[in-house]
């Protein structure tokens, strides 16, 4: 036992212990009562004559707080805790618990220490609980207590004087009481005087001689008040009712004494009881049918009506029979029994018939049970099926089908309705926030490139457009789906055609003696009335699909908070039996006050404020997944209504209403999805992050996250425009037609809108300055934001190498790589894609994209190269034109001079920036360059008029050297250019410089052969890698004309010679081309592509 168990019950009982042998006898008495009271109290008893008086006020109850009486009966008026009655603690046990005084188990040692106790010892007290007080202690706690003594005496005082007139009035009626039992109701004599007396004695009312002045109680006496007197001749006050009482009871006798005595009584009741045993059933079948209700027995209900009604008809028959003679007394008592077990019978089962109609059109026969299919199938018949054979009056069948049109036609309208404000307070919620940041859309949009736009839970947007786009669903689903309102319509109509065709009738009964026959048929007119009805509940729905999707957001939303609407046979929920049940599946939006509803969506201009269906802020790739769900059920939905009878074999009207809910459901909704693919095109580059892909390492992510962006868009728009997934529903090809050209048309133009609006996107990421960020993002002055990464705009990648993300030609690099593979690759196949989800061909739409993608990249190619060939042109106009580049006069060169080494340093820093960066782009760049710097030296070296054997050697040696180390990225244009070179120096020398240039040619090979020995070091990087194959002939030299001189022709020999052959570039060169070749330092590169794509 738990001690707090055993504290309570020693509490209680107040005892020591548990273990007691007996009880104790001073529990029998009042222990707060002192023995010298108790034997004073005694001896009052004996002498006092008001006793009685005097037990109730010497036996008292508790008046003090937390004083308790115990179960026996025994009063105690001792707390069991008080405060210090000296004012110097709040609990005088805790305190001596402290002290190690054990107060636990002595419970008459705790009364001597408490103040409401009559065994209170001040003595004990003082010595134990202010044993260590001081006399100034002492002497302040005295204080205390005379205040606490004046404070009660006063109290005591304001007691008597509040209720004085209430104790006289008590005084006056004890005296009256007692006069009228001592004098008999007589007035008392007036007491002799005494003069030698100065007090009456008390003991003088009680001597004889005190009553010889009164009558004497036996005297006859005709006052009244000798009658209520409480003496023996009056029987104490009982006189004056015993005479009536006698008289009730003789009248009572004389009424009640036959019919409970004697022996007629005893015949009669011997006569009644055969006729009982006669006519059991008679007596028995209301008692039966009662128990039957109770039970809800409904075989025994109708079994035992049955036979009732046998019975009445029984004795009607008998009635007939006798006509106008006299019946015998058997049959009068048998029809008066029928008659009487027919009223009981017939108000029973009137009662249980109402209860029956009502159940039959109360809502909870009406909602499609959630337990087990058929459930509320088999309850509706069931009640049918009890009524008919019951009897009734009314068809009930037609009753049922009339309040389920009735319930569903509520059904429909209190669900759109309160769906419709519903989704427009979570739209308007979503609509007052603040717009999103472009960099929180580039989040969700980034995301699908890590997941399946299929995945259970998708987080391609927001948490609250979610939740407004799945409650659309939501909606959708409970007004359009196979378990929701249309499923219920269409097996309700099932129903009316089992009625119609009679097949459900089949199993139902006929009635006793077949008087439900005539309720098993429809009539026509009823049939007709159906058939409307349920036309006109496929047209709610239609309407209220309809007007989401094409009417504008609604304005009132007076409907979430007033009441729901009901039918005109729904009962009142407290008087009809059953759980009560919610007649729509929408809930209320989460923490919304009726009182303080959110404000209309502000007018930004923004192309979803028109779209009662689409969240606010919500991107196209969550509303192409919801909405190609939405224009599912709708088209399946429709395909279901289609198959009703009333409605595909009826009006063709109806039909053509499908079609068009479905046609203008499906153009509202690519409508709102092409704007927000726009809108989303134009953010796409903020998905840019300048992470390399880890598939590939020349790319960043963001062409796969481009092409998992416009993937997901075409797969969710094919669904949307041929709502695929609902043609499997029979029927569903014409009601669900084939989209119109215009729709295709819109979709197509928005694809390539869509492409060239992320293209000029991803041109702005690479192109526009960036400012050193403070946080995740940075922001030019033209807030441009480009994403960067947390740590920095410098991105570490698996090999080692960085992406100096705030470097401009970093950038451009890594767009140009994720052009090429976006028109090698991802383009291509979103092209492919979007041909067999649509079944049209993108030819002019993909020669465009292709001229645009050329376009992009040669304007991007150009940006990054000009600096370098600007630095080229300035180098080598500046090394050819300069005063000491001709050898000095009779020398040979043995050097390139140093603006060729400074040049091709330039390059070696291109090449380690690309081969870093982007490695697909190292031969296009470096192949471009050569083809500049042979452009430059052509333009420099025309700069010279003349060239003597010096000059021309010292610009072969030049030229060749460049050539020779630049071999593994030469091109067509090159060699043409370097040709073009060997023929102006041989425009601009004469014939005895080209004659000594022939003894000069071994020579020129050695100093060639030393010179790209001693820089192979330097210019390694240029080097053809080992893993590729040597491909081509031997070089060759390129062809002259007729006007070509010596200088052309020892400029090849001097390089086959060399022994560093140079492989025709006509073979091993990239085949690239110029479209029209200008002047780079006026219009810049035209660049593009012959033949295969780069």
């Amino acid at each position: 036992m738990a001690a707090d168990t055993e504290r309570t019950i020693l509490d209680f009982y107040q005892v020591s212990s548990l273990n007691l042998v007996e009880w104790p006898a001073e529990k029998d008495n009042n222990s707060d009562v002192s023995d010298d009271e108790t034997a004073k109290q005694k001896a009052n008893r004996r002498k006092s004559r008001f006793q009685a008086l005097e037990k109730v006020v010497s036996n008292r109850h508790s008046v003090i707080p937390g004083s308790e009486t115990s179960a026996s009966g025994v009063g105690n008026l001792v707390q069991r805790d008080e405060p210090d009655p000296l004012g110097t603690t709040d609990s005088v046990v805790r305190t001596l618990k402290q002290m190690g005084v054990p107060l636990q188990d002595d419970s008459k040692l705790r009364n001597r220490f408490l103040l409401s106790s009559t065994t209170f010892s001040p003595a004990l007290f003082l010595s134990q609980v202010h044993a260590t007080d001081s006399t100034e202690a002492l002497l302040n706690g005295l204080e205390v207590l005379n205040q606490s003594i004046d404070q009660k005496s006063a109290s005591l005082k304001v007691l008597v004087e509040s209720n004085f007139e209430r104790f006289v009035r008590a005084k006056a009626t004890i005296d009256n009481v007692y006069k009228e039992m001592k004098y008999r109701g007589a007035e008392p004599a007036a007491p002799r005087p005494r003069a030698h007396e100065r007090h009456a004695s008390r003991s003088s009312f009680r001597g004889p001689g005190a009553a010889g002045g009164l009558a004497s109680p036996t005297a006859p006496t005709s006052d009244n008040r000798k009658k209520n007197a409480l003496i023996r001749e009056s029987e104490y006050g009982v006189m004056g009712v015993k005479a009536p009482l006698l008289d009730v009871s003789a009248k009572a006798e004389d009424f009640w004494g036959p019919a409970l005595g004697g022996r007629e009584k005893e015949e009669h009741l011997k006569t009644m009881g055969s006729f009982l045993d006669t006519y059991k059933d008679y007596v028995e079948i209301s008692a039966a049918l009662a128990e039957s209700i109770k039970r809800k027995d409904h075989e025994s209900l109708v079994e035992e009506y049955n036979r009732a009604r046998r019975f009445a008809d029984e004795a009607k028959q008998i009635a007939q029979s006798i006509g106008s003679g006299e019946p015998t007394e058997a049959q009068l008592y048998k029809i008066l029994l029928a008659a009487r077990m027919w009223h009981d019978v017939d108000e029973q089962i009137q009662s249980f018939k109402r209860d029956v109609w009502r159940r039959l059109v109360s809502p909870q026969a009406m909602a499609k049970s959630d337990a087990t299919p058929g459930q509320a199938h088999d309850q509706h018949m069931d009640l049918i099926t009890l009524l008919l054979e019951l009897g009734a009056e009314e068809n009930p069948i037609w009753t049922w089908l009339q309040s389920r049109v009735e319930y569903l036609k509520s059904r429909i309208q209190s669900t759109a309705e309160r769906a419709k404000v519903e989704i427009e307070v979570l739209r308007r919620r979503l609509a007052n926030v603040e717009k999103p940041s472009p960099q929180s859309i580039a989040t969700n949009l980034r995301a699908l490139g890590r997941q399946s736009i299929e995945s259970k839970t998708p987080t391609f947007d927001s948490a609250e457009v979610l939740e407004v786009w799945e409650t659309v669903v939501a909606f959708m689903n409970n007004l359009m789906s196979p378990q929701g309102i249309l499923g219920e319509v269409v097996e309700f109509w099932q129903t009316v055609q089992g009625f119609i065709d009679g097949n459900t009738q089949r199993t139902l009964p006929v009635g006793y003696k077949g008087e439900s026959q005539a309720h098993h048929r429809l009539s026509q007119q009823n049939s007709l009335e159906l058939q409307r009805a349920t036309v006109e509940l496929v047209d709610m729905i239609k309407d209220h699909v309809l007007s989401f999707f094409t009417g504008p957001p609604p304005e009132d939303l007076s409907a979430l908070v007033s009441p729901l609407p009901s039918t005109p046979n729904t009962p009142n929920p407290s008087t009809t039996p059953g759980p009560a049940i919610q007649t729509t599946t929408l809930r209320v939006p989460i923490n919304l006050d009726p009182n303080n509803l959110p404000p209309p969506s502000p007018k930004r201009g923004e192309a979803w404020e028109k779209f009662a269906f689409w969240p606010p802020w919500s991107n196209s790739i969550s509303g192409a997944h919801y909405l190609a769900k939405m224009l599912t059920l709708v088209g399946s939905g429709a395909s279901d209504m289609a198959s009703l009878a009333p409605v595909g074999k009826g009006d063709p009207s109806e039909l053509e209403q499908l079609r068009n809910l479905m046609g203008a459901t499906r153009e509202r909704c690519v409508t709102a999805l092409c704007a927000a693919w726009n809108r989303d095109s134009e953010n796409i580059k903020y998905v840019e992050d300048w992470n390399r892909s880890p598939m590939r390492k020349d790319v960043t992510k963001m062409p796969a996250s481009f092409a998992a962006f416009e993937g997901a868009l075409l797969i969710g728009m094919q669904k949307i425009l041929y709502v695929s997934e609902a043609m499997t529903k029979p029927g569903a090809e014409d009601i669900v037609l084939p989209p119109a050209t215009k729709l295709l048309q819109m979709v197509r133009s928005q694809y390539v809108t869509t492409l060239y609006k992320a293209l000029h996107g991803m041109v702005e990421n690479a192109e526009l300055p960036i400012k050193k960020p403070d946080d995740d993002w940075t922001m030019d002055a033209n807030d441009f934001v480009l994403a960067s990464n947390p740590s920095g705009l410098r991105v570490s990648t698996i090999g080692g190498a960085t992406i100096d993300a705030g470097d401009s030609n970093v950038r451009m690099l890594l767009t140009l790589s994720n052009l090429q593979a976006l028109r090698s690759e991802v383009v291509p196949n979103l092209n492919t894609q979007f041909e067999n989800a649509f079944s049209v061909k993108l030819t002019d739409e993909t020669k465009t994209i292709r001229d645009v993608l050329g376009q992009i990249d040669a304007r991007l190619f150009q940006s990054y190269t000009r600096p370098s060939i600007e630095s080229l042109r300035s180098i080598i106009r500046a090394g050819v034109t300069a005063s000491n580049w001709p050898p000095p006069p009779g020398t040979k060169p043995r050097e390139v001079r140093p603006y060729i080494y400074e040049a091709l340093l330039d390059l070696v820093l291109v090449h380690t920036q690309v081969s870093t960066t982007a490695a697909s782009l190292t031969s296009q760049v470096l192949s471009f360059l050569l083809e500049q710097t042979s452009r430059e030296l052509l333009e420099a070296f025309k700069t010279r008029a003349r060239y003597d054997l010096g000059m021309l050697m010292q610009a072969t040696l030049d030229v060749e050297f460049v050539a020779q180390t630049l071999n593994h990225y030469t091109t067509d244009r090159a060699s043409e250019l370097q040709s073009a070179v060997y023929q102006e120096l041989d425009s601009r020398t004469d014939n005895e410089a080209r004659t000594r240039l022939q003894a000069e040619l071994p020579e020129m090979r050695a100093v060639l052969k030393r010179l790209r020995e001693a820089s192979k070091s330097e210019f390694a990087c240029f080097r053809k890698p080992k893993k590729a194959a040597a491909a081509g002939a031997p070089g060759s030299v390129p062809a002259v004309g007729s006007s070509a001189g010596s200088a052309a022709m020892l400029a090849a020999q001097v390089g086959d010679m060399s022994g560093l052959e140079r492989t025709d570039t006509r073979d091993t060169a990239r085949s690239y081309a110029t479209l029209e070749r200008t002047d780079t330092r006026d219009t810049g590169r035209s660049y593009g592509t012959t033949g295969s794509e780069r």
